[in-house]
């Protein structure tokens, strides 16, 4: 599944917003050059005639109830042509039940098409080194992935794009940093290029 008038404006050269929505990924934790960096180099080179504007909407610490607190400035306010939403650790590990935060999820879908004709893409997050941490992490990603398919949305697995990297021989260690959480460089890297697959 493709943001089809999404591609279509990219290709023909019109304006196209494109909203980041989410937590710390989003925002690009403690690096230079978070995913939005990657993938904003990425979309010049394969759109070179596209005039795009990809706006940065992630605050550290967010879960999906602080996004529906914040979703009319950050993301309604700017008429995006798609918002790309990206949440789950910090719910997990705040108290959030998976019921609550899938709730949280489809309210911001619902929100979004109730007041735009945004298209919409979830994104899930990394895979943690700790693996008690990252069963739990998992479990959330899974509700997103219910949400996406019941709301006809594509379903960006960032962590699945992680795990297919790690098993071809990339050292997890390298993707993460000291917290075992936040991408590096080169994982952000690696989210951008699952986000692209997109488009």
């Amino acid at each position: 599944m493709k943001p089809a008038k999404t591609l279509k404006k990219l290709n023909s050269g019109e304006e196209v917003i494109i909203a980041a929505f989410g937590d710390s990924l989003t925002y690009g934790w403690m690096t230079e050059r978070g995913y939005l960096d990657y993938l904003k180099s990425m979309l010049k080179k394969k759109f070179p005639g596209s005039s795009f504007r990809l706006i940065n909407r992630g605050v550290p610490g967010d879960t999906a109830k602080d996004g529906l607190r914040r979703i009319d400035n950050d993301v309604i306010s700017i008429k995006p042509d798609l918002v790309l939403i990206q949440f789950a650790l910090n719910d997990a590990y705040t108290g959030f039940t998976t019921g609550e935060f899938r709730e949280n999820i489809d309210s911001l879908i619902s929100k979004i098409r109730e007041t735009t004709s945004s298209e919409i893409a979830l994104l899930t997050s990394v895979p943690l080194l700790d693996p008690y941490e990252n069963k739990t992490a998992l479990e959330f990603y899974r509700k997103i992935i219910e949400s996406g398919d019941k709301n006809n949305i594509p379903v960006v697995c960032v962590h699945r794009y992680w795990e297919t990297k790690i098993s071809s021989g990339i050292m997890h260690s390298l993707l993460v940093q000291g917290d075992g959480i936040h991408p590096t460089e080169k994982g952000y890297e690696l989210m951008a290029e699952a986000v692209f697959e997109l488009f």
